[in-house]
């Protein structure tokens, strides 16, 4: 990774700045799967303590967490566990591609970006902010920029001076192929400035970072 920081560094003196006040953010992961995927579905639109509050919930009533189990679960036990119906109904359409063989989650890590996107995208809850980080910190992918990330999006408004989304885009491509990592600086100034610390908590085996902002969308 000190490469795509020493390459950013170069290529845009205001990273080489926000690692001179804020230091080298961590570059952390996440399992694969279709759990990290109902996690990520959980996150959606909501604080990082919330999504992992019903997590935890779920996992309590579905000691085994397949698709097979949390398709079959009724909506009353999601409900009783805080999720919406709505976010019910993307984790079993989620469940229900995996189950019917619409999608192989186990295929992923061999497949592009592209590809993965094009899979993903396909169903119902999954969104481009969902796909980013799930490339980013699972599939361990080197040049994305979630652009449907609210941090994201107001620090390079407040860094650049960008407002349009077309212009935020080629402003990224400029970074390529380490978005990646210029994510996670722009994560570290955005939590930085406002004194807040990047932590990491472990709940049944996942690695939950709180540098994670609520996306614009799914």
């Amino acid at each position: 990774m000190q490469k795509a920081i020493d390459y950013l560094s170069r290529k845009d003196k205001i990273f080489a700045e926000i690692i001179q006040q804020y230091g080298i953010p961590a570059f952390p992961t996440r399992p694969q799967g279709f759990e990290t995927l109902a996690l990520l579905i959980l996150e959606q639109q909501v604080s990082i303590d919330s999504a992992k509050a019903t997590f935890v919930k779920l996992k309590k009533v579905v000691k085994n967490f397949t698709p097979k189990k949390l398709f079959s679960l009724s909506d009353e036990m999601y409900r009783s566990c805080g999720v919406s119906r709505q976010k019910t109904s993307y984790i079993k359409a989620l469940a229900s591609a995996i189950i019917s063989k619409e999608i192989d989650i186990e295929s992923l890590p061999f497949k592009s970006n592209e590809i993965v996107r094009e899979e993903l995208i396909k169903i119902k809850g999954i969104g481009n902010w969902t796909i980013d980080v799930y490339l980013m910190f699972c599939l361990q992918s080197s040049d994305i920029i979630p652009l449907g990330d609210i941090a994201v999006v107001n620090t390079i408004k407040e860094l650049f001076d960008i407002h349009d989304r077309n212009e935020m885009e080629i402003l990224s491509n400029s970074w390529s192929p380490h978005r990646s990592a210029a994510t996670f600086l722009l994560w570290r100034y955005y939590l930085g400035k406002r004194k807040r610390k990047v932590t990491y908590q472990f709940t049944n085996h996942h690695l939950i970072p709180n540098l994670i902002i609520k996306p614009c969308v799914g």
